[in-house]
């Protein structure tokens, strides 16, 4: 298979803080939304962005405890948006169009945590959250990308990504089996609709990327597994502390949100984009399966994650989905 994961050497290491390498980039009059802008990963990437000159629009489920979260940043706003609720996405975005504003980053950051469940559709919810409700979003704020001349969308995916394909008989698990498939499949979706994204809208000038941005035990979306499963994962110690080792890619949330805003704004990714970036690089493709281990967390993007036959197959899924 052709493809394009071929490593930059950028010269940010895995330890990396979103700081650095935003240093020297001046962000001023440039307009982002952040899902899930608020917490975590999200926070960080938040902050160092407008930090950097940006004006940034927060989409958050709770407005209000949001906008508790994000006091003292400077040129950030927040909007309402529940990504399982197709009216709730539309309104947000039919605001923001309302604005006028040209929209030069989206950052589709926002995830579902915790274990198996259904939305009022019916649709499994991490694929709903994580996949379906971005591709509704983006597809809406669509006319703001294209104002922006020169945009990118980043979808926040994970390592996950090597571990399930897209179950194409039966995304929304209805038949009860392999629930546990169910987050790493909405990671690998999140890397398809980058790579069909780029495809299809490069030509107007918005490239789409997908990226890892390593493991970070303090998030409500690692945190929800509970600390004994943390401490099996290597990713707390006996007294509940993170443990921090980028280069295996256990980070704080300031170097989770490196390679998102990496994704976001390098201007080494100019010329290329439907690519999946994990330690604010282009990772390679590795084909070879592995475990995941308290020791080793596999990151690499595989084959059927940048797959452009089942990239395409997805967009035309997920639009038969939202059409019901």
């Amino acid at each position: 298979m052709t493809h394009k994961q071929h490593p930059l050497h950028s010269g940010f290491p895995a330890a990396s803080t979103a700081d650095d390498v935003l240093a020297g980039v001046d962000l001023s009059g440039k307009n982002v939304i952040v899902t899930g802008g608020h917490a975590g990963i999200g926070l960080e990437t938040t902050r160092a962005l407008s930090k950097a000159g940006a004006s940034v629009m927060v989409g958050a489920r709770n407005p209000e405890q949001a906008a508790l979260a994000l006091a003292g940043i400077d040129r950030v706003e927040v909007g309402q948006l529940d990504l399982l609720d197709p009216q709730s996405i539309d309104a947000f975005a039919a605001r923001w169009l309302a604005s006028g504003r040209p929209l030069h980053i989206l950052i589709n950051g926002a995830g579902a945590s915790g274990g198996p469940a259904r939305d009022a559709r019916g649709y499994e919810k991490h694929f709903a959250t994580n996949h379906l409700g971005h591709f509704q979003l983006t597809l809406a704020l669509l006319p703001a990308l294209r104002a922006a001349h020169g945009a990118r969308v980043v979808n926040v995916s994970s390592g996950a990504q090597r571990f399930a394909d897209i179950q194409w008989d039966d995304p929304n698990f209805t038949d009860g089996r392999n629930l546990h498939l169910a987050y790493a499949q909405s990671k690998t979706a999140n890397v398809l609709f980058a790579v069909e994204l780029d495809r299809r809208w490069e030509g107007a000038g918005i490239r789409g990327y997908a990226v890892h941005p390593g493991v970070v035990a303090g998030t409500k979306l690692n945190s929800s597994v509970g600390d004994e499963a943390l401490r099996k994962m290597g990713l707390i110690d006996e007294q509940g502390q993170a443990i921090i080792d980028p280069e295996v890619g256990k980070k704080t949330p300031q170097q989770g949100a490196s390679t998102i805003v990496f994704a976001a704004t390098s201007p080494l990714l100019n010329e290329i984009g439907g690519v999946y970036l994990r330690d604010n690089d282009i990772s390679p493709l590795d084909e070879e399966v592995k475990p995941l281990t308290a020791q080793s967390i596999p990151s690499d993007v595989a084959p059927h994650s940048i797959d452009p036959h089942s990239a395409q197959r997805l967009w035309q899924l997920s639009e038969q989905l939202l059409a019901k």
